[in-house]
């Protein structure tokens, strides 16, 4: 599967509402998985699933009566995210599939608990995110949820995907889930029988790449480009606020960019992204 900047008939249809909140709620809920499937490289230990992407693009469509509701009025969605203290967008994001969870009108979960820590003795052995009863099946579903900002390096395997933090890295995140957060059996009293990865964000290649990608990266969400050169096209792109990682504002929330800095920047005109990072922080590939 090659890359094409120029996707146009992606699902996106948290670009719809107005309010920069009710943006990213259902970003949080519509967005496909950043991976359709698990990385024939990676050593499951304790297995886990994917939810398929017609999946999400169902429960959008039973939330968005509830969705247009709070852009007309966002008031008990805003109150809601001023119980989390932290900058953190991985944080912000499990709020946004929390405040979701508890609306029980529009899905078929019932939510038995967050945030479950599972102590033995002295140690935390570690923490559920999510345990659900799904009241369509009856099954008792551990979910596990991220926000992720990948770059793409060298051949695109497993391996060589990098975070901003070049200590996370996809395969470690895939090893962490596989290894320790799956690894319950049982929670609040319940048999856990599915594990979910709840895995979504972005995606990020070099410019002017040719190779090919692999085929777990999903080619339903919007993939971006990343680099070390200044405007990648033309000067018409603007740097990003932290929160609009997630989803950008309906309108431009910064003049162009003059001078730039890390950062994601998106053009002015089109659904498109560009990762800007200083070459010191690029290490070269070998880890020299």
């Amino acid at each position: 599967m090659s890359f094409s900047a120029a996707t146009t008939t992606l699902f996106e249809p948290w670009l719809q509402y107005q309010h920069p909140l009710v943006r990213q709620l259902a970003f949080c809920i519509a967005s496909p998985n950043i991976l359709q499937q698990l990385p024939h490289e990676l050593t499951v230990v304790h297995n886990f699933q994917l939810h398929p992407d017609p999946v999400w693009q169902q429960h959008w469509k039973n939330y968005h009566p509830r969705l247009v509701a709070l852009d007309q009025n966002p008031e008990e969605l805003q109150l809601f995210l001023q119980k989390l203290k932290s900058t953190r967008l991985g944080l912000r994001f499990e709020m946004f599939i929390w405040f979701w969870l508890l609306d029980q009108d529009y899905h078929s979960y019932q939510l038995l608990g967050h945030s479950i820590q599972k102590i033995e003795g002295p140690r935390t052995l570690g923490e559920l995110d999510f345990v659900l009863l799904n009241t369509e099946t009856h099954e008792v579903e551990h979910w596990e949820v991220a926000l992720k900002y990948y770059l793409a390096e060298r051949d695109f395997s497993l391996p060589y995907w990098y975070g901003l933090n070049r200590s996370d890295t996809l395969s470690r995140k895939l090893n962490h889930f596989s290894q320790k957060q799956f690894q319950f059996d049982e929670a609040l009293g319940q048999h856990i029988q599915r594990r979910y990865c709840v895995l979504k964000g972005q995606l990020y290649l070099p410019l002017n790449t040719s190779e090919t990608l692999p085929t777990w990266v999903n080619p339903q969400r919007r993939i971006g480009q990343w680099g070390q050169q200044i405007a990648p096209q033309d000067q018409n792109f603007y740097r990003l606020q932290r929160h609009e990682w997630i989803c950008p504002q309906h309108a431009q929330s910064s003049e162009i960019a003059q001078w730039w800095t890390d950062g994601l920047y998106k053009h002015i005109d089109q659904e498109s992204y560009y990762m800007y990072r200083l070459p010191r922080l690029i290490l070269p590939q070998d880890g020299t």
